[in-house]
């Protein structure tokens, strides 16, 4: 598909309606079937669609209607895997004290996270996008966007000691048939014909940010990090490239998403800092593109993507976690600085990060979410103005 230079995307979640909400309770409490709350999905993510387009989002995305956060879905898609909220991993936890102090700085109350925990062999029960792909490409002729939790996330959030342990000893084993169950559904997506595939890898930069609890992270229960930062982050980097590899240049996109937590609109207690430590990670990923946040200052310098190859760039011009809607001015202001680094080609524009990562806690409104991709789109259109042949 012919996209327009600048081309303009979203990164993932969207706010759920109160509908959907509701519909996701009762799913679970059997009061409802999977087909009556796929049905109320269905209806929700139409909406949504209908938003991107009328603000003029060329790569559309579902908006993740279906998933009660953007990785905890995983446990309804895989054989022995049991979501747990965060407070109930405290059981698993050795030093529950200073477990709560984390959840505490979170700001986050820790029921309303969830997390999916190995309990035995894993290996896929039903796709985990690709019949949300087959729907959503159904009503529109945009580009569609998948977004799917990264190996690294799942391997870091869904290996608990004293729960995983008998299937898999260490995180290590574990990430060998995390690795098999995202090839697969790759490979599905790929035959399917879907235009990008986005895998989600957040806590990479909590693993280089973070200096006390460097073993935890900020939007899972995951207890497995170790602390040196350069062994995690050339095992992160390991397993996407073996996840796609042979996968690239098969008319699919396939990208890697990576922010500073989505989980509060506090700035404050976000994490911050350049991607300068992530350099060699961002350099030797074997993908097609990297979406980063930067339209923050917590983002750092611009300079740290300059040794990216030929990746592209999807470029965060838009805070997801604000009332107050961007310029078009200061969007323009902000891809120009990029612009001297990389060219028009390799530039694509997006929010941070998702409108909305806990169906409970969404970070913005929906009418918020539609004006600021209205000015995004409307920047890039102008942008395009001043391409350089």
């Amino acid at each position: 598909m012919t996209l327009p230079t600048f081309p303009t995307t979203v990164i993932g979640s969207w706010p759920r309606a109160k509908e959907v909400q509701s519909a996701m309770r009762d799913k679970r409490a059997g009061r409802i079937t999977d087909e009556e709350f796929q049905a109320v999905a269905d209806k929700a993510t139409l909406q949504i669609l209908k938003w991107q387009e009328e603000a003029g989002i060329d790569i559309v995305c579902d908006g993740e209607q279906r998933r009660d956060n953007y990785i905890s879905f995983v446990a309804e898609h895989l054989h022995n895997v049991r979501m747990l909220s965060v407070s109930e991993l405290l059981e698993y936890v050795e030093d529950k004290s200073s477990f709560e102090e984390i959840l505490g700085t979170l700001d986050v109350p820790a029921f309303s996270m969830s997390n999916p925990a190995a309990t035995g062999k894993i290996s896929r029960k039903k796709p985990l996008a690709l019949n949300d792909f087959l729907f959503l490409k159904k009503h529109t002729d945009k580009a569609v966007k998948v977004t799917i939790p990264g190996p690294y996330l799942l391997t870091r959030s869904m290996w608990v000691e004293g729960l995983s342990t008998d299937a898999y000893p260490t995180k290590e084993d574990l990430a060998v048939d995390i690795v098999k169950v995202l090839r697969e559904e790759l490979e599905d997506l790929i035959a399917a014909g879907v235009e990008f595939v986005q895998f989600d890898e957040p806590v990479l930069t909590e693993v280089v940010f973070t200096k006390k609890n460097a073993n935890r992270t900020f939007m899972c229960g995951a207890l497995t990090a170790k602390a040196d930062a350069e062994e995690e982050l050339a095992f992160a980097l390991s397993l996407i490239n073996q996840v796609t590899a042979g996968m690239l240049g098969r008319g699919t996109t396939i990208g890697v998403h990576i922010c500073r937590g989505n989980w509060s609109t506090d700035d404050d207690i976000l994490l911050r800092g350049p991607y300068f430590p992530l350099t060699p990670y961002l350099e030797k990923v074997n993908v097609d593109q990297l979406a980063l946040e930067y339209a923050t200052p917590r983002a750092g310098e611009i300079d740290a993507v300059k040794n990216i190859g030929s990746k592209s760039l999807g470029f965060g011009v838009i805070n997801p976690r604000t009332v107050n809607v961007e310029s078009v001015e200061d969007i323009i202001a902000r891809v120009e600085e990029v612009r001297k680094i990389l060219p028009d080609e390799k530039i694509l524009l997006n929010p941070d990060c998702g409108f909305g990562t806990f169906a409970q806690r969404p970070m913005n409104s929906d009418e918020i979410a539609f004006e600021k991709l209205k000015v995004m789109v409307e920047a890039a259109k102008k942008l395009r103005e001043t391409v350089r042949v």
